[in-house]
């Protein structure tokens, strides 16, 4: 099925009344009156274009595939698709060419470019945004670069990598799409781009994580040096593989002809073929074991710094290593109780309890604890008189606990046995009491 033709099947599967010609009509027809009149019809031509778009995985368009080949029907196209495109250029869902900063170029050149864009800023028109080449969907450009970055962090456990141009390139589908790929990362600081002018090296730094991508640094050339080296090696090898399984097809083809002479000839071939095949092998070991203890430094050389980080900040806030353990064992003793509770009412499912029963039961018990806490408060003043009336509403308020009863036996026996609440003999003296 041709593009044409997929896009037409999946736009009916999306709009169901496509064909229907009073809704066609409604909705081909050019904008008129104030934004609130036509901006449903914006919306749903917004809402489409970016859908079919995500259908295709493109992130570029072309302003007159747009208009003449995914919404021509019946000889007609939208004629309000012209404002559609410019809205949502204005809006920031679509990016020109022009506004893409290129990465390759020098600060100064940037900056110029910038200032020029500020200096000689004119409105952007419908006519404008349909005369331009390539027009990038943000969203989906933000939708890519979030596919890219999540591919590399499956490879990679630092916080950044480095990846050469042609990788990069292969990654986002091509040139063409790899230049407004690495200018939006670039221009959210998620990317940097840097060469090695001696052998026209290219790169990009890549940060995997929520932060910046840090600045260039002169391990970070030596390391692209070496993934180049990496990647030419692999090619190499990649020929040698093909120019060996040549050597023995063309060997066997000889002997099956019974031309010894050139079977022992290829046989030859295959042999010294094989041999540099081992050589480049070894190098290309070498090559990314060096790599592998990079990587491995980098990550001691963080986790280091972390753990000099946490030391300073436990210096600074008076925190010894003691109290932190406590605070460990603490909290891993209290997770360990919260797993055992949990067990317990997994195993002992409470059932039949009426809401009403226990909200009646709760109210008492707030009437009590407000009457102890009266009696309490009097202690405190120096009404002695006060330390038998809170014993009194204590003893009431381990009766009104002792009198909760569930309509689940089962449950009601297990709560007993396990009550946290400890049990009062009239020796004992109320432990508030006798901190006043």
């Amino acid at each position: 099925m041709d593009p044409v033709s997929s896009v037409k099947e999946f736009i009916r599967k999306q709009v169901p009344d496509w064909d229907d010609e009073i809704m066609a009509t409604a909705r081909f027809k050019a904008f008129s009156g104030q934004r609130s009149d036509w901006e449903p019809k914006y919306l749903f031509w917004k809402d489409l274009i970016l859908k079919i778009a995500r259908h295709l995985d493109l992130f570029i368009i072309r302003p007159s595939q747009v208009k003449e080949e995914w919404f021509i029907r019946g000889g007609l196209t939208p004629l309000c698709l012209d404002h559609v495109l410019c809205l949502m250029y204005n809006e920031g869902d679509i990016v020109r060419n022009v506004d893409l900063v290129d990465p390759s170029s020098g600060r100064l050149s940037q900056l110029f470019r910038k200032v020029r864009n500020l200096m000689v800023r004119s409105p952007v028109t419908p006519e404008i945004v349909m005369l331009e080449d390539h027009l990038f969907l943000t969203p989906l450009l933000k939708d890519k670069t979030a596919q890219i970055i999540k591919c590399l962090s499956e490879s990679h456990w630092t916080s950044s990598c480095i990846i050469t141009m042609s990788k990069f390139q292969g990654m986002c589908g091509g040139p063409s799409e790899a230049a407004p790929l690495l200018s939006y990362l670039y221009g959210l600081g998620k990317a940097q781009y840097f060469s090695i002018s001696k052998e026209v090296i290219e790169g990009v730094k890549i940060s995997l994580s929520s932060e910046s991508v840090p600045a260039i640094s002169s391990l970070d050339l030596d390391v692209l040096h070496l993934i180049w080296t990496t990647q030419k090696l692999e090619d190499q090898i990649d020929v040698i593989d093909r120019r060996y399984e040549m050597s023995r097809k063309s060997a066997l083809a000889s002997l099956n002809s019974g031309n010894k002479k050139v079977a022992l000839r290829h046989a030859r071939e295959m042999k010294l073929t094989s041999e540099s095949r081992e050589r480049c092998t070894s190098l290309l070991n070498r090559v990314e074991e060096v790599l592998h203890v990079i990587a491995n430094a980098e990550s001691t050389q963080k986790v280091t710094e972390a753990i000099r980080i946490g030391a300073q900040a436990m210096k600074q806030n008076k925190i010894s290593v003691e109290e932190v353990e406590l605070c460990l064992e603490e909290l891993e003793e209290s997770n360990d109780a919260q797993k055992q509770v949990e067990k317990a009412l997994e195993s002992n499912p409470i059932s039949g309890i009426e809401d009403e029963d226990i909200e009646e039961e709760l109210e008492k018990l707030e009437l009590e604890l407000e009457s102890e806490n009266l009696q309490i408060s009097k202690v405190e003043v120096g009404n002695t008189s006060g330390e038998m009336d809170t014993l009194e509403s204590t003893d009431s308020l381990t009766d009104a606990l002792s009198n909760l009863k569930l309509h689940n036996g089962s449950a009601s026996e297990s709560v007993g046995q396990k009550s946290p609440i400890p049990t009062r003999t009239k020796n004992s003296k109320h432990p508030m009491l006798e901190a006043a």
